[in-house]
């Protein structure tokens, strides 16, 4: 029987494996479950973040970021060593 903590649900692991099926849907519909085995915490079930659809909107972050004026100048010649592994 799931009970309620501050991070989330929490239900036993012989529960999840009884009742696979409807705890996926309750994970699906945006439930967090904490799985226990043994009355201790080994597991968090919670629902992925959806993907993004679509193009972000131009200028999202107007205004935000500065480029450095010397952004492209050449790197300093030890730098330029460092990556090439001198």
């Amino acid at each position: 029987m799931p009970s309620g903590t501050a991070t989330g649900t929490t239900i036993t692991l012989d529960d999840v494996l009884k009742h696979t099926r409807r705890v996926l849907d309750r994970v699906e519909s945006g439930d967090t479950l904490v799985v226990t085995r043994a009355d201790e915490p080994i597991v968090e079930l919670r629902p992925l973040r959806q993907a993004r659809v679509g193009l972000r909107p131009y200028g999202l972050a107007a205004g935000r970021l500065t480029v450095p004026d010397d952004f492209d100048d050449p790197l300093p010649d030890d730098l330029m060593a460092a990556f090439a592994g001198l």
